[in-house]
């Protein structure tokens, strides 16, 4: 098949010429060549957090689920999507509000119900003073095997030498996952 003409104006269509002349095609998704399933939610509103304590991120909202994989605060990986996946968060907490010496924010991912090692964002004061961490943000991106059936869900831990006030999870808060074509 020889190409006769070059028209420039779908190089975004996501589809593929495969009959001669042009006239089939098939999508990269029909072609099994989409990161399903996938997810990405963030929080609607401000969680409040027990100091010292990991707390169970609660009040997600979805911005797309594609494999209707998240529900419940939890990623499920769904029956026959075993595989690599990509996963991050983006922890954004307020120790402020607590009297404004916070000294952790944290995030972890559990898989099924306990930490997933290497899946942990930190930041800290060096314990020699009490360091501002206010409105600031822990963020991971990582890869991951998972199995049908496992979940992800995510965690924040929050410590503050002033036991008044509040520590909360605020409202930029998001988190995701995708399956990895070809891995």
């Amino acid at each position: 098949m020889a190409l006769s003409k070059v028209d420039g104006t779908n190089f975004v269509d996501p589809t593929l010429p495969v009959a001669s002349g042009g006239t089939g095609a098939i999508t990269l998704a029909a072609a099994g060549l989409a990161n399903t399933p996938a997810f990405h939610a963030r929080t609607s509103t401000d969680q409040n957090l027990t100091r010292s304590t990991a707390v169970l991120i609660v009040n997600f909202v979805e911005d797309f689920d594609v494999g209707s994989c998240f529900a419940s605060n939890r990623f499920t990986v769904p029956s026959g999507e075993g595989g690599k996946y990509g996963v991050y968060f983006s922890l954004s907490c307020n120790t402020g509000a607590a009297g404004g010496d916070g000294e952790l924010i944290k995030g972890d991912i559990y898989k099924n119900g306990a930490y997933l090692t290497g899946f942990r964002s930190i930041l800290e004061d060096n314990g020699s003073s009490n360091m501002y961490i206010s409105n600031y943000t822990a963020t991971l991106t990582g890869v991951t095997t998972l199995s049908a059936a496992d979940y992800l869900e995510l965690y924040a831990t929050t410590a503050d030498q002033d036991a008044s006030g509040t520590v909360q999870s605020n409202s930029h808060t998001i988190f995701g996952a995708y399956k990895l074509i070809g891995a």
